[in-house]
């Protein structure tokens, strides 16, 4: 049915996108994390461990559409201990934590008896990896003196990512990068992201954190990289479950996961290179 002129109906942009319902749940996305930060820092932890819940939620339906069962409770449980730990006693017992998750899914999952053991505590042990561990990374960063600003420039740049990917590939995006896995990703629009990367970067390590304008120019080219591998990587996940979204639950970008694709990955990523130029303590 063709929608009549002044109807309500939302009409996709180009880029497979509901433009405005993408930007207001951003925008409010974004003042939660600057409201949490701003007033205290701890309780940013807290806000990301619920969303993590909820993204993890996503992936084990989706898997379990797939007829994968996820070890559920080892894996919420180690996500949100691995962030508590991480941030109160650093990266030791970030390891220490991810090591005994890994343990409780391989006992866990016994339960269940031996058909499909093998699938289910790899796709377990891929989503701590995945998720978890990446969400630990997010917590060290926090921790440093620095923290709140760290995140915010980590998030930001990712921001950057999207922005600059999506303007660049709507306008001129002809070349796609991978079409049997994500179409619409396109070379001009990864070269976008680079360019608007790649200037968050060197402003912030200007003005925020008064270091070299190199280490920032450094900074927004390998997020560049790893932003777009986690697009990519949720988008062939995606592909291999069946499924168009993670879900729902975001008017605009689909579930929670299709919000956090490029920002789990850029985790790891953005403390490695904090802690290379700023050091972590």
């Amino acid at each position: 049915m063709t929608a009549t002129p002044g109807s309500a109906e939302p009409t996709p942009s180009r880029a497979g996108r509901n433009l405005p319902a993408a930007i207001a749940s951003g925008v409010v996305l974004a003042a939660l994390v600057v409201m949490s930060l701003a007033w205290v820092p701890w309780l940013f932890g807290v806000l990301a461990a619920i969303v993590l819940v909820i993204a993890l939620h996503e992936l084990i339906t989706a898997f379990a559409g797939a007829g994968i069962h996820v070890a559920r409770t080892p894996v919420y449980v180690t996500t949100v201990v691995a962030m508590a730990a991480a941030y109160i006693a650093g990266a030791e017992a970030l390891l220490a934590v991810m090591g005994a998750g890994v343990v409780a899914v391989l006992l866990w999952r016994i339960r269940r008896g031996s058909e499909g053991y093998l699938q289910d505590v790899s796709a377990s042990i891929f989503l701590l990896g995945y998720v978890a561990l990446m969400a630990g990374f997010t917590m060290l960063m926090l921790a440093a003196p620095d923290g709140p600003w760290r995140i915010i420039v980590f998030i930001l740049l990712t921001i950057g990512n999207d922005i600059g990917g999506y303007a660049t590939g709507v306008l001129f995006g002809k070349h796609p990068i991978a079409p049997q896995i994500s179409p619409k990703k396109s070379w001009e629009g990864l070269a976008g992201s680079l360019v608007v990367q790649c200037l968050i970067g060197v402003g912030a390590f200007i003005w925020i954190f008064e270091a070299p304008w190199w280490q920032g120019l450094i900074m927004g080219a390998v997020l560049t990289v790893t932003a777009t591998a986690g697009d990519f990587a949720e988008s062939a996940i995606k592909r291999d479950l069946g499924v168009k979204d993670m879900g729902s639950l975001l008017p605009g970008h689909g579930g929670i996961m299709d919000r956090l694709d490029s920002l789990v990955v850029n985790a790891f990523a953005a403390w490695a290179l904090f802690a290379l130029f700023l050091g972590q303590a």
